[in-house]
């Protein structure tokens, strides 16, 4: 999970655990890659695309999808994106944040 906000974080965690699933929270694009080069049993990023660093939420999901094509993606963000934009099987979950939504969604890609 990529949120650079501790208290986003805190929630989106929550998110995630409440759809059954461990929450890896790191702060930044770069660290989001090296936990994805370092473990083979993520299927499911959920990332903020407003997260401040050199890579964007967007050239982030682009990596994940090139490097890691089954990893499932669920995004968020105040604004949305071009929906062209997402990679294929990406998910767009604006902000505020429904939960429900975002924890069906972790489920159904995690399952």
């Amino acid at each position: 999970m990529l949120q650079d906000e501790p208290i986003l974080a805190m929630t989106m965690s929550d998110f995630v655990e409440e759809a059954g699933c461990e929450a890896v929270v790191v702060r930044t694009a770069q660290a989001a890659i090296r936990i994805l080069e370092a473990r083979t049993d993520i299927r499911v990023v959920f990332a903020d695309l407003d997260v401040r660093g050199s890579t964007t939420g967007l050239k982030l999901v682009a990596t994940i999808r090139d490097r890691w094509p089954p990893i499932e993606l669920v995004l968020t963000g105040a604004l949305a994106p071009d929906l062209a934009a997402i990679p294929a099987r990406g998910v767009f979950c604006d902000k505020p944040f429904r939960e429900s939504k975002i924890v069906e969604a972790i489920r159904h890609f995690a399952a």
